[in-house]
């Protein structure tokens, strides 16, 4: 058994990492570059990474202990050179993972780099940031490797299924194993369930809890239910928002856009580049003013010149707490819960870049969120949690609950209650360590058995009739409210599994029939299921040629497994020990 369960939130803009110890969950500090020559231990990551040009440092400048010589640079002195030389940043790899228009895999980042500049895939600029994150706790850990180690890595509640396997892809890249993969929203409680061990005194049965996790790429939301079991308490989530591709990055690039005005009305206008490195810098900036202890209301922004005037020609500016919140109005207006999402007119033709929402204001993707939710009828939560770096300006959580209140006083409900005492920047991390923990029995864990029967069709043994197909059984391979989590083993069954030559396997649902076991075949189903996408797919067999020859069928067993984000993975095992995938959504996403 592994002695520590360490959680990691791979974040957009940054990175975190927590453990558990006899003492509970602890943070992690992360060495880093924070500038040339200098490493010291940080509570946070920055989840940037740069790509280094012959010229940019000297020789063994950027050593780590653990690596003489990088390929990369990531963390702090990354995002510090990146805001100068904006063409060899690469940074949001996270919401990349996300995008299905683009190949996920090919060297790509950054987008706007120069032609002949080097360039990486955001499936390997994350193995990168993980690859930093073991290694650090192999410097501060030596006795207990991180190989051996329960690894508790999140990713967004809305990640879909590619993005999920690149995440978990990069992960393996970094030599990362016994990997368990989490949704960011449920570990932000399971974090704010370890701070409070009376939490059960601070909600009650029948309370409904909203997560609302503004990172710097993403915002999610989750619903999670308050029940109760044999007279105990218990937590089930039981709605997952979409995925919108709305958070700090959109407030940084208004903020620079705001900066930028002010600059050309002085006369001074900034092209493509100077944007860019003005977006970063305005990031820089924008969490240091948010800092919940920050003193000053302004700070400096500099932008290199051009051409033989790059240095002596920089341009100064500033970034005010008064312009960061007159931007953040513009994110979280007030509106009516009956508010949606407006689509704005695109153009036909456009640049290859993320698919960021097209409506900036937040609180109407809560509207549509709650509404979807419940039905089309307003979800009244009872208690919200806040998560991710934007909501540490004060600003934004007393916005979102004013906006919150209003549409709950309309629905004739009482005001939500905020759930407080958590660290913003951390609790991802925490959570995802905690709940290592109470997967061994030492913590309490959120329910999220599924909310309908699955099965495969099996296609009947009998003699070719023309006009007559053969007749489909259903097999059944998860069971009404299995827990998230958890694994089956459908026993003293097999079947035939075409390999070699393409097939249709042809899935169902009930919402109904609650009571089907693993393994039990419905001959006649009639109208009890519902049919869900088929999934065509060729497999291949090592006994499989690459042009398709020597199809077969291969006598075969299932395991179903439902992993902690929602997905039914069911698997085909022959008796040689070859074993096939295939894999869909069974969460209820609004």
């Amino acid at each position: 058994m592994s002695q520590y369960a360490i959680g990691i939130d791979l974040g957009t803009t940054n990175s975190a990492l927590a453990w558990t110890s006899a003492a509970g969950v602890q943070l992690q500090p992360i060495p880093q570059l924070t500038a040339v020559n200098e490493i010291s231990s940080e509570p946070l990551l920055p989840s940037f990474l740069y790509i280094p040009g012959p010229a940019d440092f000297p020789p063994g400048s950027v050593a780590l202990p653990w690596n003489d010589n990088p390929r990369y640079v990531v963390g702090k002195l990354a995002q510090r050179r990146g805001a100068e030389v904006s063409s060899r940043l690469v940074s949001s790899a996270k919401s990349w993972l996300s995008y299905s228009a683009v190949d996920r895999t090919a060297a790509m980042l950054p987008i706007r780099a120069a032609d002949g500049l080097q360039r990486i895939s955001p499936v390997d600029a994350s193995a990168e940031y993980l690859k930093h994150l073991r290694a650090a706790w192999d410097h501060e850990h030596p006795t207990a490797p991180f190989i051996d180690q329960d690894i508790l890595v999140t990713v967004p509640a809305s990640f879909d299924a590619i993005a999920r396997e690149l995440t978990q892809r990069a992960a393996e890249a970094a030599g990362y194993r016994n990997l368990t993969m989490l949704e960011e929203p449920q570990a932000a409680f399971y974090a704010w369930i370890e701070r409070h061990p009376d939490w059960r005194l601070r909600v009650s049965k029948g309370d409904l809890v909203l997560v609302v996790d503004i990172g710097g790429g993403t915002t999610d939301f989750t619903l999670i239910s308050v029940t109760e079991r044999d007279g105990e308490l218990e937590l089930e989530r039981v709605a997952v928002g979409e995925h919108i591709l709305l958070g700090g990055d959109n407030i940084d690039l208004a903020l620079a856009h705001t900066v930028s005005a002010e600059l050309a009305a002085h006369g001074t206008r900034l092209d493509a580049f100077q944007l860019q490195t003005l977006w970063n810098n305005c990031r820089l900036a924008k969490e240091q003013l948010l800092h919940p202890d920050s003193p000053v209301d302004e700070v400096p922004v500099t932008i290199l010149g051009k051409g033989s005037k790059l240095f002596g020609g920089a341009i100064k500016a500033v970034l005010r707490r008064d312009q960061i919140e007159q931007v953040l109005e513009s994110f979280l207006p007030r509106v009516s819960s009956t508010d949606m999402p407006h689509g704005v007119r695109r153009a036909a033709l456009q640049e290859i870049g993320l698919p960021y929402a097209q409506d900036a204001a937040i609180t109407r993707h809560l509207a549509k969120f709650l509404r979807q939710s419940a039905g089309g009828q307003l979800a009244c939560p009872t208690h919200v949690l806040f998560n991710g770096g934007v909501l540490h300006a004060p600003f934004v959580r007393n916005r979102i609950l004013e906006v919150l209140n209003s549409w709950l006083a309309e629905a004739g409900a009482n005001p939500v209650q905020p759930l407080t005492g958590e660290d913003l920047m951390h609790a991802v991390a925490r959570g995802a360590a905690y709940y290592g923990a109470a997967r061994r029995g030492e913590g309490v864990r959120i329910r999220g058995g599924i909310a309908r029967s699955y099965y495969v069709g099996v296609e009947s043994a009998m003699p070719a009739v023309p006009g007559i197909p053969a007749p489909l059984k259903a097999l059944t391979v998860a069971q009404f409210g299995i827990e998230e989590g958890t694994s089956t083993r459908i026993p003293n069954r097999e079947f035939g599994l075409i390999v070699g030559q393409p097939a249709e396997f042809r899935f169902f649902c009930s919402a109904s029939r609650k009571d089907d076991a693993p393994g039990e075949l419905i001959e006649d189903f009639g109208d009890d299921l519902e049919e869900l996408s088929p999934v065509e797919v060729r497999l291949t067999s090592s006994n499989t040629t690459a042009e398709g020859r020597n199809s077969e069928i291969v006598p075969v067993s299932f395991e179903t497994v439902i992993t902690e984000t929602g997905m039914l993975q069911l698997w085909c095992v022959a008796r040689d020990g070859q074993r096939w995938k295939l894999e869909f959504n069974v969460r209820e996403t609004v």
